[in-house]
């Protein structure tokens, strides 16, 4: 059976290195510029370069975001911006303004082209005219249906990409003008400052500053706010309907968020691929997914008759564990060495995860400094020796579950 690829977000060295280990095929990352998430921890060209390198070493594909549109005055810097990249040979762009993807072209033709989301895909036609003009991949609009994917894929020999987890926007395929109106960042070049995910009230023009409620709640009211999509059930027809590659998004999210959700498209594409007759989606993928920072999941336009995916809620994440360290080395006896990433303490409950589903929960006993000093506490960004639970390996993050706000 053809093997579509996992492709997992890496906004930096340390998530790229989580998404490598954690299970992607393939990884996607920004530049110094012009890419849509200027504000991330984006890699310069020596970075890149070593991107590249951790990437093809572990037999697998980096993809460069150069989705932002452009400016006239752009263009000029981004032709010298080419020419540093070319000699790193990544195995893709990902663009979307046709005048970048026209400067790809004529500056480093050797270059493999992925249309972003942002081209707004909706037809096999569209599809096919990026083909013919030198596009290898195309990443679906995410406003399509089961149906309407696999319309698309009869209709073109393109291949296609969808997003199957993450966040969305109340945009046309992530196209908006808001964050530019109300603050001046324009979202098509970077710099989206979420202003739809703001808190928003109702005012009468004759009854000035008396805000009225629009479903709200004690937290403010929230109308702009998509859920998070969550496709992990829908596996089996994606793969069926001949979607040559699943996109995570989240290249503004954590380590803890990379490794958790990659790992788990992992496993559920090997167990479909493995056995597809005999596949069941089992509950402890979407138990997973719940364990991480995520506002209420949906399906998104995937099938029909589905409920309104924007209302009062939506702006609410949900977060069941804290991401509490970082297994670094394996000593004798199971003595590990961790980085803390949140504080905990001796006593407390732990749960470990590594590749490949790999979890267990275990008490934290005593802790010690790298030279040996007893801790009563681990501290962000300290390093502390302590017994870790057998089969450990580097590289293993550490969680804790958070008390219920009841």
């Amino acid at each position: 059976m053809r093997q579509p690829e996992l492709l997992a977000p890496a906004g930096d060295l340390e998530k790229l290195e989580a998404a490598l280990a954690y299970g992607a095929d393939a990884v996607y990352l920004g530049g110094d510029h012009f890419g849509l998430r200027a504000l991330a921890s984006n890699f310069s060209l020596p970075q890149l370069k070593q991107a590249k390198d951790l990437v093809h070493a572990a037999g697998k594909k980096i993809y460069l975001t150069l989705n932002a549109s452009l400016r006239p005055a752009e263009l000029a810097a981004l032709n010298g911006y080419l020419e540093e990249l070319r000699p790193l040979e990544l195995d893709a762009y990902i663009v979307a303004d046709p005048g970048v993807f026209a400067t790809v072209r004529r500056v480093d033709p050797a270059r493999e082209i992925h249309l972003s989301t942002q081209v707004n895909t909706t037809n096999g036609a569209s599809a096919e005219f990026w083909r013919a003009a030198g596009g290898k991949r195309v990443n679906l609009a995410r406003e399509l249906s089961l149906e309407e994917i696999r319309a698309v894929r009869a209709t073109t020999t393109a291949e296609i990409e969808v997003f199957v987890h993450g966040a969305q926007c109340v945009a046309y395929s992530g196209r908006c003008l808001l964050s530019a109106a109300l603050v001046d960042r324009s979202a098509n070049s970077g710099l989206c400052a979420q202003s739809c995910r703001w808190r928003y009230a109702l005012m009468e023009e004759k009854r000035p500053g008396q805000y009225l409620s629009i479903e709200e709640d004690s937290r403010g009211s929230y109308i702009m706010n998509s859920r998070d999509l969550c496709l992990v059930d829908y596996l089996p027809q994606l793969v069926e309907a001949g979607v040559d590659s699943f996109k995570i998004e989240g290249r503004m999210k954590g380590r803890y968020y990379v490794a958790a959700v990659t790992r788990v498209y992992r496993a559920a594409l090997d167990c479909y691929l493995a056995d597809p007759e005999g596949y069941r989606c089992d509950p402890v993928w979407r138990q997973e997914l719940e364990k991480i920072s995520h506002r209420p999941y949906g399906n998104g336009f995937l099938t029909e008759a589905q409920d309104a995916q924007v209302h009062s809620g939506d702006s609410i994440y949900r977060r069941s564990y804290d991401f509490v360290g970082v297994v670094l080395s394996l000593g004798e006896n199971g003595r590990g060495l961790v980085e803390g990433r949140n504080r905990f303490f001796p006593g407390e409950d732990l749960e470990l995860i590594g590749p490949g589903m790999r979890q267990v929960t275990f008490p934290v006993g005593s802790m010690a400094s790298e030279k040996e000093q007893p801790l009563t506490v681990a501290q962000p960004n300290a390093r502390i020796l302590m017994q870790l639970p057998p089969g450990s390996q580097p590289g293993d993050l550490l969680r804790r579950q958070v008390a219920s706000p009841d």
